[in-house]
Formats: C-alpha cells, sequence, structure tokens
C-alpha cells in the first residue's frame, strides 16, 4: 500500500511541476516588468480559470493528500510515535555479561592469596586510580 501511494505521489509531483512551469505569469505583459497591474482590481486581471490552472488546484490537491497520508501510514508502521533517541536505545547491543567469577585471587608478596570481589557494575569502579598507596605498603620513588 505505501509502495503505491508512494509512486503516486512521485507521479503527482512530478506533473505539478510541469503544469506549475507552463503557466504565464499573472503579469506577464510590458507593464507587470515595472510592476503596474493591468487592472484596478485588488488582486490583478482575473479572467476565466484555464485548463493548466485547473489542472494545477487538482494536482496541488492531490499532493497534500498523498503527503498526508504518506505521514500517518509512515508513524503507524514504526509503531508508536518514538522519537529517534528512543529508537536508538532499543536497537543498541546488549551489554556484556559479567564473569561468572565474581572475584579474583591475588598472591602478596608474603605467599598469601587474598580474594578480591569484582564490582557488579563499571559504575562503581573509581574514575582515576588512588594518588596515594594503601596504608601498610613501602612507597617506591619514581624511576628515572
Amino acid at each position: 500500500m505505501i509502495i503505491l501511494l508512494t509512486i503516486i505521489h512521485v507521479i503527482v509531483c512530478l506533473f505539478l511541476i510541469v503544469v506549475v512551469l507552463l503557466q504565464s505569469g499573472k503579469a506577464a505583459d510590458l507593464a507587470g516588468a515595472f510592476g503596474g497591474m493591468g487592472s484596478q482590481a485588488t488582486f490583478g486581471p482575473r479572467g476565466t480559470a484555464t485548463l493548466l490552472s485547473k489542472l494545477t488546484t487538482i494536482a496541488a490537491g492531490l499532493f497534500m493528500v498523498t503527503s498526508l497520508t504518506l505521514a500517518i501510514l509512515g508513524t503507524r508502521e514504526q509503531g508508536s510515535g518514538a522519537s529517534v533517541t528512543d529508537r536508538l536505545k532499543k536497537t543498541e547491543a546488549p551489554k556484556q555479561q559479567t564473569p561468572a567469577n565474581k572475584s579474583i585471587k591475588v598472591k602478596g608478596s608474603d605467599g598469601t592469596e587474598t580474594e578480591i570481589p569484582l564490582p557488579t557494575d563499571l559504575k562503581q569502579l573509581p574514575a582515576t586510580p588512588p594518588s596515594q598507596p594503601p596504608a601498610g605498603t613501602p612507597a617506591t620513588p619514581p624511576s628515572k
């Protein structure tokens, strides 16, 4: 349905362009070039509606109807009227799974093993490493 309506919409657009370009302007005479009007009427001389002006009106009406219909059908197909950012959140890659082992074993310099628990999410990790070593460990001078 949408494909057929899109094809009709493109044909109407091309037809509207051709019909508008074929028409001559209202002030096509020499007086119109200098801003004059051929009549004293408020909106210029008004003759009978030509075939081109009737076709322009019909094509403009069809253009509006097909545009609105395509817009309505396009939003219905998307589901809810969610914003682009909401749709991106749905398509993001799933989070990596945390390892089954929730702690690591660290061997100390004296040969003892210490089990350190891992954080469950990355928000718990500090943004920067601590500036001072923990108490009880000797500070090493920077090497040159």
